[in-house]
């Protein structure tokens, strides 16, 4: 059979493939489609003696032998079938693609597989504002995200979240009550709901905003998705607010990679006598996130990525809050 960089047509096809074949915010295979390309990344990924570009040989042998085992027959035929049934995509080169994922690197997204509006992608970093939290979200915390989402998006920022069960659902309703923008970013196929309780509100969001993720049609949640999914909460809005979140919350990873690319973070106090307090005094109290308590604290903070000093003061390359660690090499781990 053909090899499979032989049967691709273009960049955009090249990119549809590794998402079928590459975990997301896998650094080493980023890198190499970034020096050289889909077509040329899958290429290499199939030639076991071509040299690949900036790396050395036992580097090389131990990037194919983690991902090309993944290759399948029928991959070309997922891809088509993906076409046939209308699947959008997003690539960098595209008028829509959000410059704020660029800031990632290597670990940027090889594409975004979407249905809705991409339009709110395409606007500046202050035009978003991620919002998310704990699923067992208190009524006090539902309060609140409803209190500021619907106020920002009054205000016409795209509120993105991750659709889950708590604040994030919470911020999409409160967007979408008051006629906003917002975006799920998902960490299954955008064709297959994720939560299955939350299948009214996706299509919602489908119909009226924009759901988006890097994983393909018919992908299944996994641990290791979640974990890489926070990279792009974090970078694709100019703020990040945290709500409610445990002390190890998975949250909190999307507030240590806004801070990490320059972002704004804001946490909103709560009860000291409540567990899903603790993630956002942490962060308030380590001068990791700044006190939100309405939609007012948020564009200030917007505004502030105006000024060169501070943000320069938010980034700090490499930098970890004491959260759940993301790892570069996803695991085989089981579905969720």
């Amino acid at each position: 059979m053909a090899r499979l960089a032989e049967q691709v047509s273009g960049e955009r096809q090249a990119r549809m493939m590794l998402s079928m074949i590459a975990e997301p915010d896998d650094p080493t295979t980023g890198h190499i489609l970034h020096r050289v390309g889909g077509i040329e990344t899958i290429r290499l990924l199939e030639d076991d003696q071509a040299a690949v570009p900036e790396m050395n040989r036992a580097d090389a042998i131990a990037w194919r032998q983690r991902v090309a085992p993944r290759i399948e027959d029928g991959i070309p035929a997922r891809v088509a079938d993906a076409e046939r049934r209308g699947m959008s995509t997003l690539i960098p080169t595209d008028t829509d693609w959000p410059q704020a994922l660029n800031d990632l690197g290597s670990r940027a997204p090889y594409l975004l597989w979407t249905r809705g509006a991409t339009s709110f992608l395409a606007g500046g970093l202050t035009d978003r504002v991620t919002i998310t939290g704990a699923r067992a979200a208190s009524e006090y915390g539902i309060q609140v995200t409803d209190e500021i989402a619907g106020g920002l998006a009054r205000e016409e920022h795209t509120i993105v979240s991750g659709a889950a069960y708590g604040i994030d659902a919470a911020a999409h309703r409160a967007a979408l009550a008051v006629g906003g923008a917002t975006i799920a970013i998902l960490v299954g196929g955008v064709d297959r709901p994720f939560p299955q309780g939350h299948a009214d509100l996706l299509d919602r969001i489908g119909d009226v905003g924009l759901l988006a993720s890097e994983v393909p049609p018919g992908s299944s949640p996994t641990r290791y998705r979640f974990m890489a999914r926070a990279r792009l909460l974090g970078a694709l809005s100019g703020a990040t607010v945290i709500s409610e979140a445990g002390f190890r919350s998975g949250s909190l990873l999307v507030a240590t990679e806004a801070h990490r690319h320059g972002r704004a973070v804001g946490a909103i106090p709560g009860p000291v006598t409540s567990v899903t307090s603790a993630g956002p005094h942490a962060l308030i109290k380590r001068g990791r996130a700044e006190v939100v308590t309405h939609a007012g604290d948020v564009n200030a903070m917007l505004d502030s990525l105006h000024d060169p000093a501070q943000r320069a003061s938010r980034e700090t390359p490499g930098h970890r809050l004491d959260t759940p660690a993301t790892s570069t090499s996803p695991p085989a781990g089981p579905h969720l």
